[in-house]
């Protein structure tokens, strides 16, 4: 999924579970945030202080960076969570080893994890660690059918369209991408392709297997388990029953998803925000923004730069508010994820991976 979901999409839902707004805005910056934290390693600051922080995020988008994008504390446990093939874990599914390892939406792996994150809540960085948990949450949906190593599964070919024909302007774009090793690893064989909301396409993958995606009904039902999730971690009860959304907004956020078929998913966020500050959602208008880097952002708020990627030598400003700095909770937040998953939500199901 893209910014127009992760984080337009994920604000309108936590309000419509009940947070406010500044809460609904911290969950949804982190939601996005998991995208854009792709710099990693040792801060320095200028009074002796460090502080280790890990990266969420390469840069995506360009799939023929395989060899940066191969890094399995990356792909695995913020972007394509394994599924057990769907199945509980002390349950082996058929086949290899890979088969544990592709995404599934709302696997059992992806429940336990939302189960941790509302258990764990009282942390200082427990709002962080909720929007992260529904990027990941939602990518089960997005990238279901993947998995995040290489591997032939990955592959695609006979892409079609909505209509079942031969997507020729696919193919037309992929001429210019350096495929042939990158293939293989998560969803590169078909670029954007699910993370695009309004697209319903089809493709064969490496197995010879026949897949059909309904993009439009994927994310709806993705925002209704992310709702659902959201009303349990206020209720403090991974087990409670909730009501997921209301009729009205569920159909407002059905019709935005299907009528958004803007290519650029930064003009599909304007949208998204734009329909949140009119006023178009039962919650009321608000004024909703992302700003990831530079003056405004948190990274500034904690480091003072505005530099987007780091050279790994700098030396910043100590500052007091650094430790309950939104930055800081957003990273102490992506460790206790990367750690209880690979650790030990993945090793129930036996999975070790990195």
């Amino acid at each position: 999924m893209q910014i127009d979901f992760h984080h337009g999409v994920t604000y309108a839902v936590a309000r419509l579970a009940g947070f406010e707004h500044q809460a609904a805005s911290t969950i949804a910056y982190c939601a996005q945030y998991v995208d854009d934290a792709v710099n990693g390693g040792l801060v320095r600051f200028d009074n002796g202080a460090l502080f280790e922080r890990i990266s969420s995020a390469h840069k995506m988008l360009d799939y023929r960076n395989f060899r940066e994008l191969a890094n399995h504390h990356v792909w695995i446990p913020f972007h394509f969570l394994p599924g057990n093939g769907g199945l509980a874990d002390g349950k082996e599914p058929e086949g290899k080893y890979v088969d544990k390892l592709i995404c599934r939406p709302n696997s059992h792996v992806a429940q336990q994890m939302v189960r941790e994150c509302i258990l764990r809540q009282d942390a200082p960085y427990g709002l962080h660690r909720l929007g992260i948990t529904m990027h990941v949450y939602a990518d089960t949906w997005a990238h279901q059918g993947f998995a995040g190593i290489r591997d032939r599964v990955n592959e695609a070919t006979r892409l079609v369209d909505e209509h079942g024909l031969p997507d020729g302007k696919l193919r037309e774009r992929m001429t210019g991408y350096f495929m042939s090793e990158a293939m293989p690893l998560g969803h590169g064989a078909v670029l954007s392709q699910p993370d695009k909301p309004y697209l319903r396409w089809g493709y064969t993958n490496g197995r010879g297997e026949q897949i059909w995606r309904d993009n439009p009904q994927d994310f709806l039902e993705a925002a209704e388990r992310m709702c659902q999730v959201m009303q349990r971690y206020r209720l403090r009860n991974p087990d409670a029953i909730v009501p997921g959304l209301p009729v009205c907004d569920r159909a407002l956020i059905a019709t935005l998803l299907e009528t958004l078929i803007y290519p650029d998913q930064r003009v599909r966020h304007r949208r998204w925000l734009a329909a949140i500050a009119e006023g178009k959602f039962s919650f009321g208008s608000a004024m909703v923004s992302y700003i990831p880097k530079g003056k405004l952002s948190w990274k500034f708020a904690a480091l003072g730069t505005e530099k987007e990627r780091d050279r790994g030598d700098e030396v910043f400003p100590y500052r007091e508010q650094f430790l309950a700095s939104d930055w800081k909770y957003f990273h102490d937040a992506l460790q206790a994820h990367r750690l209880f998953i690979l650790h030990d939500l993945l090793p129930r199901y036996g999975i070790c991976a990195a």
